[in-house]
């Protein structure tokens, strides 16, 4: 039985790749990444690195050769970009006569308002057209992703968001890379869609673990989502994130990331980390890297 994972170079792909190696014999594991050398520590613990770039489909061929179950990782860039990667990735798979695919997908995508949900909406339903046996990991919001916001609090900043009450179902990296491990590595999971996140919070629930974990109160400024991008682009935002950002927040907004689900713990096998737990870890993290 082969194991392979793309974008394992990544931040979530590396998580991905330690937490198999706890359990699967590294002979039986292989990664598929853009740029070979940077994959030198996994070599070096066994694992086989091949050569796979979404953008060259002869270099997935090649790569996804052998390989009986397969974990894509939903790749970065527009949507265009992505929706032609992420085809040439299903594609190969099929040409290899991969037996599973595993795919990092986005929650909720039948009703989200985020445009990032038609990448996600166009790669489900080719892997599903190739009659391919899958898993769908629908993972809501990396707690991760709010890391500018906390460090702006360290910083004396409030708390800026246009997301009104909206709720999300924020989770650690490493909750939902470890339901990736287990999902690729394990039985059962077979066509089956899991929509994976933690307890919904709104953002002044977040604000105030966030502020349970400093130690000082977080004050959370509720603007409009023009004040919003002012504000993104007063603190040096590039400009073309901004609208993606703003994007974000109204969806957010709208109720496209609040999902109540247990997929992630029964998966798992025990609780999602706490939220004040994995905020601290974040923290501890910010202020080591200063």
């Amino acid at each position: 039985m082969k194991l392979l994972v793309t974008g394992a170079t990544g931040k979530f792909g590396t998580k991905v790749v330690d937490k198999l190696l706890e359990t699967v014999p590294a002979s039986q594991l292989a990664v598929s990444v853009r740029k070979p050398e940077k994959a030198e520590g996994f070599r070096a613990r066994g694992v086989e690195v091949r050569h796979g770039d979404f953008d060259y489909p002869e270099t997935l061929d090649s790569a996804f050769a052998g390989i009986d179950r397969l974990l894509i990782i939903s790749a970065d860039g527009d949507n265009e970009t992505r929706i032609r990667q992420h085809g040439n990735a299903v594609t190969a798979a099929e040409h290899a006569g991969v037996k599973f695919i595993a795919y990092t997908s986005l929650a909720n995508i039948r009703e989200s308002k985020l445009s990032l949900a038609e990448v996600h909406r166009f790669t489900e339903e080719a892997i599903l057209k190739t009659g391919i046996p899958y898993t769908f990991l629908r993972n809501n919001w990396y707690l991760e992703n709010e890391i500018a916001s906390i460090q702006g609090v360290l910083a004396g900043a409030p708390w800026v968001t246009s997301a009104g009450k909206g709720k999300v179902g924020w989770a650690t990296q490493q909750d939902y890379a470890e339901v990736a491990a287990a999902i690729l590595s394990g039985k059962g999971h077979e066509n089956t869609i899991y929509e994976l996140c933690g307890k919904p919070l709104t953002q002044e629930e977040l604000a105030s673990a966030v502020g349970d974990v400093l130690g000082k109160e977080v004050i959370v400024q509720q603007v409009d989502d023009s004040t919003y991008s002012d504000i993104m682009r007063g603190v040096g935002v590039p400009e073309f994130v901004i609208p993606i950002l703003v994007e974000i927040q109204k969806s957010i907004r709208e109720g496209s990331l609040n999902l109540e689900s247990n997929d992630l713990e029964k998966v798992l096998g025990r609780p999602t980390t706490p939220i004040k737990e994995a905020l601290t870890q974040i923290v501890n993290g910010i202020t080591q890297n200063k």
